[in-house]
């Protein structure tokens, strides 16, 4: 079974920037991929960013490429977002995920939530206009 937590967010103004991280445990870190996606209010979850552990492999969101950063810590078993430019319309929940099919995901099931096996609990992101 493999744990999450995220941490690092908070309230920016638009145009700010933040780094998010996500520590996992319970199972070696390198035996699976992990997401980032957010939910605001009313709306479904969306895939913002995935890591492959073994060699890297990121993809993006149209909505946050430029912008937002995926990268990894093996030694720290942790993932971050870096997270800049933000924008009133990145304000939502953020959480990360692991795809436990491997440690290498791909396009498309990358920015697919459902293709992702166990979910942490989320941490806020505000964006002030």
């Amino acid at each position: 079974e493999v744990q999450l937590q995220a941490s690092g967010g908070g309230l920016v103004q638009t145009g700010g920037s933040l780094r998010l991280s996500c520590a996992a445990s319970g199972r070696t870190f390198d035996d699976y991929a992990i997401g980032w996606f957010r939910q605001a209010p009313a709306k479904e979850r969306e895939a913002v960013a995935s890591i492959s552990t073994t060699d890297g492999t990121t993809y993006y969101s149209d909505s946050v490429e430029g912008r937002f950063t995926i990268s990894k810590d093996n030694a720290r078993n942790t993932v971050y977002l870096q997270m800049n430019s933000l924008f009133p319309e990145d304000s939502a929940v953020y959480f990360c995920g692991a795809y436990l099919g491997g440690p290498e995901i791909r396009a498309p099931q990358a920015m697919d939530p459902g293709m992702y096996d166990y979910f942490g609990q989320g941490t806020q992101v505000t964006v002030s206009s």
